[in-house]
Protein backbone atom coordinates (compact mmCIF):
# COMPACT_ATOMS: atom_id res chain seq x y z
CA UNK A 1 0.00 0.00 0.00
CA UNK A 2 1.54 3.54 -0.77
CA UNK A 3 1.73 6.11 1.74
CA UNK A 4 -0.83 8.34 0.34
CA UNK A 5 -3.48 5.15 0.91
CA UNK A 6 -2.17 4.49 4.11
CA UNK A 7 -2.57 7.98 5.17
CA UNK A 8 -6.02 8.06 3.67
CA UNK A 9 -6.90 4.50 5.34
CA UNK A 10 -6.38 5.39 8.65
CA UNK A 11 -8.41 8.49 8.38
CA UNK A 12 -11.47 6.50 7.39
CA UNK A 13 -11.32 7.92 3.74
CA UNK A 14 -11.76 5.77 0.60
CA UNK A 15 -9.95 6.91 -2.63
CA UNK A 16 -11.74 3.91 -4.74
CA UNK A 17 -14.12 5.88 -5.39
CA UNK A 18 -13.33 9.95 -6.35
CA UNK A 19 -16.80 10.85 -7.48
CA UNK A 20 -18.05 9.77 -4.11
CA UNK A 21 -15.16 12.28 -2.75
CA UNK A 22 -16.07 14.55 -5.07
CA UNK A 23 -19.61 14.85 -4.43
CA UNK A 24 -19.52 14.66 -0.49
CA UNK A 25 -16.10 15.32 0.89
CA UNK A 26 -14.76 18.11 2.72
CA UNK A 27 -18.14 20.22 2.38
CA UNK A 28 -17.54 23.85 3.55
CA UNK A 29 -20.94 24.68 4.89
CA UNK A 30 -20.86 21.38 7.11
CA UNK A 31 -17.38 21.74 8.40
CA UNK A 32 -15.36 20.12 6.38
CA UNK A 33 -13.41 22.98 5.09
CA UNK A 34 -13.17 22.77 1.49
CA UNK A 35 -15.96 24.48 0.11
CA UNK A 36 -17.57 21.53 -1.34
CA UNK A 37 -21.06 22.82 -3.02
CA UNK A 38 -22.73 19.36 -3.36
CA UNK A 39 -25.77 19.52 -2.00
CA UNK A 40 -28.34 17.00 -0.65
CA UNK A 41 -31.62 19.02 -1.81
CA UNK A 42 -30.84 21.64 -4.65
CA UNK A 43 -32.01 25.40 -4.18
CA UNK A 44 -32.98 27.21 -6.99
CA UNK A 45 -30.96 30.58 -5.43
CA UNK A 46 -28.13 28.70 -4.69
CA UNK A 47 -27.62 26.72 -7.67
CA UNK A 48 -28.13 29.94 -9.61
CA UNK A 49 -25.94 32.21 -7.70
CA UNK A 50 -22.94 29.22 -8.50
CA UNK A 51 -23.66 29.33 -12.14
CA UNK A 52 -23.62 33.21 -11.99
CA UNK A 53 -20.45 32.76 -10.01
CA UNK A 54 -18.64 30.49 -13.21
CA UNK A 55 -19.94 32.79 -15.30
CA UNK A 56 -18.46 35.63 -13.26
CA UNK A 57 -22.23 37.40 -13.30
CA UNK A 58 -21.11 38.89 -10.23
CA UNK A 59 -24.28 41.24 -9.54
CA UNK A 60 -26.24 38.25 -10.42
CA UNK A 61 -24.36 36.02 -7.97
CA UNK A 62 -25.23 38.62 -4.97
CA UNK A 63 -28.59 39.08 -5.77
CA UNK A 64 -29.34 35.14 -5.76
CA UNK A 65 -27.22 34.25 -2.78
CA UNK A 66 -28.32 37.64 -0.73
CA UNK A 67 -31.73 35.47 -1.28
CA UNK A 68 -30.01 32.55 -0.19
CA UNK A 69 -28.43 33.69 2.83
CA UNK A 70 -31.42 35.43 3.75
CA UNK A 71 -33.00 31.72 4.36
CA UNK A 72 -30.14 30.15 4.96
CA UNK A 73 -27.73 32.11 7.30
CA UNK A 74 -25.68 29.37 8.16
CA UNK A 75 -23.89 28.32 5.63
CA UNK A 76 -20.34 29.09 4.80
CA UNK A 77 -20.07 28.34 1.36
CA UNK A 78 -22.60 31.06 0.42
CA UNK A 79 -21.28 33.49 2.70
CA UNK A 80 -17.41 32.56 0.94
CA UNK A 81 -19.30 33.05 -2.80
CA UNK A 82 -21.13 36.26 -1.97
CA UNK A 83 -18.07 37.56 -0.32
CA UNK A 84 -16.03 36.49 -3.51
CA UNK A 85 -18.62 38.50 -5.78
CA UNK A 86 -18.35 41.68 -3.62
CA UNK A 87 -14.58 41.45 -4.25
CA UNK A 88 -14.46 40.58 -7.66
CA UNK A 89 -17.11 44.27 -8.01
CA UNK A 90 -14.36 45.70 -5.70
CA UNK A 91 -16.53 46.06 -2.51
CA UNK A 92 -14.24 44.96 -0.09
CA UNK A 93 -15.18 46.14 3.17
CA UNK A 94 -18.60 44.31 2.46
CA UNK A 95 -16.06 41.54 0.89
CA UNK A 96 -14.13 41.29 4.29
CA UNK A 97 -17.02 41.16 6.28
CA UNK A 98 -18.69 38.18 4.41
CA UNK A 99 -15.54 36.12 4.59
CA UNK A 100 -15.77 36.51 8.61
CA UNK A 101 -19.35 35.29 8.71
CA UNK A 102 -18.10 32.30 6.58
CA UNK A 103 -15.38 31.77 8.90
CA UNK A 104 -17.26 32.34 11.99
CA UNK A 105 -19.41 28.98 10.83
CA UNK A 106 -16.57 26.91 9.64
CA UNK A 107 -13.08 28.57 10.64
CA UNK A 108 -11.64 25.62 8.44
CA UNK A 109 -13.30 26.33 5.34
CA UNK A 110 -10.26 26.45 2.74
CA UNK A 111 -11.82 28.65 -0.06
CA UNK A 112 -12.81 31.03 2.19
CA UNK A 113 -9.24 31.37 3.32
CA UNK A 114 -7.79 31.48 0.25
CA UNK A 115 -10.07 34.00 -0.89
CA UNK A 116 -9.97 36.20 1.84
CA UNK A 117 -5.92 35.88 1.10
CA UNK A 118 -6.34 37.47 -2.07
CA UNK A 119 -8.73 39.79 -0.78
CA UNK A 120 -6.06 41.28 1.11
CA UNK A 121 -3.80 41.26 -1.65
CA UNK A 122 -6.32 43.12 -3.44
CA UNK A 123 -6.00 45.70 -0.55
CA UNK A 124 -2.59 45.99 -0.57
CA UNK A 125 -2.08 43.90 2.80
CA UNK A 126 0.52 41.22 1.88
CA UNK A 127 1.56 40.04 5.90
CA UNK A 128 -2.36 39.39 6.12
CA UNK A 129 -2.40 37.97 3.10
CA UNK A 130 0.54 35.39 3.58
CA UNK A 131 -1.05 34.62 7.39
CA UNK A 132 -4.10 33.34 5.61
CA UNK A 133 -1.36 31.23 3.14
CA UNK A 134 0.35 30.01 6.99
CA UNK A 135 -3.61 28.94 7.93
CA UNK A 136 -3.79 26.72 5.05
CA UNK A 137 -0.21 25.33 5.20
CA UNK A 138 -2.44 23.97 8.40
CA UNK A 139 -5.55 22.79 7.43
CA UNK A 140 -4.28 21.32 4.43
CA UNK A 141 -2.86 17.87 5.49
CA UNK A 142 -2.15 17.01 2.10
CA UNK A 143 -1.19 19.57 -0.52
CA UNK A 144 -4.38 21.46 -1.51
CA UNK A 145 -5.82 23.53 -4.12
CA UNK A 146 -6.32 26.34 -2.35
CA UNK A 147 -2.67 26.31 -0.29
CA UNK A 148 -1.26 26.38 -3.87
CA UNK A 149 -3.34 28.98 -5.34
CA UNK A 150 -2.83 32.07 -2.62
CA UNK A 151 0.69 30.86 -3.17
CA UNK A 152 0.76 31.62 -6.47
CA UNK A 153 -0.99 34.83 -6.17
CA UNK A 154 0.89 35.63 -3.34
CA UNK A 155 4.31 35.26 -5.53
CA UNK A 156 2.70 36.75 -8.51
CA UNK A 157 2.03 39.51 -5.77
CA UNK A 158 5.43 40.34 -4.76
CA UNK A 159 6.39 40.00 -8.66
CA UNK A 160 4.39 42.87 -9.49
CA UNK A 161 6.15 44.92 -6.92
CA UNK A 162 9.44 44.75 -6.25
CA UNK A 163 11.03 45.51 -2.62
CA UNK A 164 11.38 49.30 -1.73
CA UNK A 165 15.10 49.19 -1.96
CA UNK A 166 15.01 48.21 -5.74
CA UNK A 167 12.38 50.95 -7.02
Amino acid sequence: MTSKLMIAAALGLSLASPVALAAGGGGGGGGGGGGDTARAVPDADFAAGMAAAKARDWPKVIARMDAYVARNPNDADAWNELAHAHRKTGDLDTAFRYYDKALKIDPKHRNAHEYLGEAYLQAGDLARAEAELRTLDKLCFLPCEQYKDLKEEIARYKAARPPLASR
